[in-house]
């Protein structure tokens, strides 16, 4: 067939594009004329009409265009705001772990100290800040009557982390809290403590060294998140000069308008040097310890703490349960996934036994359909969700033919792990197809788990891609322990001890 003439396909195009301009030309000129018409209509009409129509006309236009551009612009929805958490569902919850055997002394501590503040008529303030802002030399400042740190945090046996310290704001009695700096290195499980710490209080003091950096920003609004007093406090101002302190000071209370109650700044001590002149007019440089200079601090702290006493109490609450429910819900997951795998391991050791007891060498890699839908209801009724028994079969008939493509690489990997136990792999082809149909269940139970603990319902399609992630996956440490299931597996069929059911 010969190839169409280049210049006849120009010829051709140059045709189309002379046509598509007429027929566009065509189009305007009908518009026109229909736009002439209607104007010509128009002005014909009594005045009232006329003006009636052409506003309608306009609104309809604005309409139209408002309505385009909210259409290319969405607002962005903003987040509902989550239930405050009340202590029954928090006890509830807690009664529930303890039903599972879960260990839940920590949240029992939790809600005695809470209910232990709550009790006293002291006022509980954090002093709060990253590593070297001068929190302590601050707290000495605020409480100079209490020598020594005094012993009243029950939490995990903290009270070598967090320090509490008695002291006065004129009539109130005041606990300060001096809490592990923030953004130290390798102190991760501190700085949670000094945030823990925080959420008790009343007040929180925010102590910065300087402009705040975007981690300082950060845990500032979260603090401001929970409701309660919070104060920014400026410290060190003696390494300013005084225009460079009012500056800081004005940009600071800009930023922070909507989120600090009070900005202030303050000197809380540390050392001064200046020159001594001595009575034979030598000189000597002296050091000495600063007075602090910390007014606008007692005085913006005493104005936070003057609210009424029971909306103090009940933000304080409202922190600490926030914090405990999201401590039991991870309590709850973790809980979860202990006995997602206890469920997943029984069943594995159920396949194994059965694939020595049934298995010949060179059988297909079938899913055994009856173990497989135990496992999956099994894991469904731990999590509280339905299972349809239409998904089901689907995801099993799915999971079948995932198998059947990826036989020889399980048969391979069982293969590498009875290679790296001494004695399995000597006893032949029946281990080999127990141990694939260890990794086959061992896969199937992780991929159905991680799917129902990330989207709380039975996601098919991740499902099966977790499940052909994990088959093709050669974990050492996943293969060697479904060996040892194996080895157990095989234990029990010679004494008998499990049967598959």
């Amino acid at each position: 067939m010969n190839a169409p003439d280049p210049r006849q396909l120009r010829r051709l195009l140059a045709l189309g594009v002379v046509l598509a301009s007429l027929a566009l030309l065509w189009l305007l000129f009908g518009a026109t004329r229909s736009a002439l018409s209607l104007w010509h209509e128009l002005d014909g009409l009594p005045d009232f009409l006329r003006y009636a129509l052409l506003a309608l006309v306009t609104v309809f236009a604005g309409a139209s265009a408002w309505l385009a551009w909210r259409l290319l612009n969405p607002r962005p929805r903003k987040p509902r705001p989550s239930p405050p958490v009340d202590r029954a569902s928090v006890e509830q919850r807690l009664e529930r772990l303890q039903s599972r055997q879960a260990e839940t002394a920590q949240f029992e501590a939790e809600l005695q100290e809470l209910d232990r503040r709550a009790r006293s008529e002291t006022a509980y303030v954090a002093v709060f800040g990253e590593i070297s802002a001068g929190k302590s030399s601050l707290v000495r400042a605020l409480a100079p009557q209490a020598r020594d740190a005094i012993d009243v945090d029950v939490i995990g046996g903290t009270t070598r982390l967090v320090s509490h310290h008695e002291g006065r704001l004129g009539e109130r009695a005041l606990i300060l809290a001096d809490v592990p700096g923030t953004r130290e290195v390798g102190a991760r499980e501190r700085e949670q403590l000094a945030r823990d710490e925080a959420l008790r209080a009343h007040a929180v003091i925010y102590v910065a060294g300087g402009d705040l950096t975007r981690a300082q920003d950060a845990e500032l609004r979260w603090l401001r998140g929970y409701g309660k007093p919070l104060l920014l406090v400026l410290n060190k101002t003696d390494q300013f000069d005084t225009a460079q302190r009012e500056e800081l000071l004005a940009a600071l209370r800009r930023r922070y308008a909507d989120c600090a109650d009070r900005v202030v700044a303050v000197r809380a001590g540390g050392s001064e040097q200046f020159l001594r002149i001595l009575p034979d007019g030598r000189q000597e440089q002296v050091t000495r310890q600063a007075q602090p200079e910390i007014a606008p601090l007692q005085q913006a702290l005493a104005g936070c703490l003057a609210a009424d006493p029971a909306e103090l109490e009940q933000a304080r609450a409202a922190a600490v349960l926030g914090r405990l429910d999201e401590r039991l819900g991870q309590a709850e997951r973790n809980l979860r996934e202990r006995e997602s795998q206890a469920i997943v391991d029984r069943h594995t050791r159920r396949a194994i036994v059965g694939a020595l007891a049934a298995v010949a060498p060179g059988t297909d890699l079938l899913i055994q359909g009856a173990l497989a839908t135990s496992l999956i209801r099994e894991l469904a009724a731990l999590h509280d969700i339905p299972l349809r028994q239409i998904d089901l079969d689907a995801f099993l008939r799915q999971a079948a033919l995932t198998l059947r493509t990826t036989s020889s690489v399980i048969l391979a990997i069982a293969g590498n792990a009875l290679k790296a136990f001494p004695g399995l792999g000597t006893l032949g082809g029946g281990v080999l197809h127990a141990v694939a149909y260890g990794l086959i269940f061992d896969s199937l139970g992780r991929a159905v788990s991680q799917t129902l603990l990330e989207q709380h319902r039975f996601d098919q399609e991740q499902a099966q891609a977790g499940l052909q992630r994990l088959l093709s996956e050669q974990a050492r440490s996943r293969i060697g322990y479904v060996a040892k299931l194996a080895l157990q597996g095989l234990r029990e069929e010679e004494t008998g001890a499990e049967r598959p059911r």
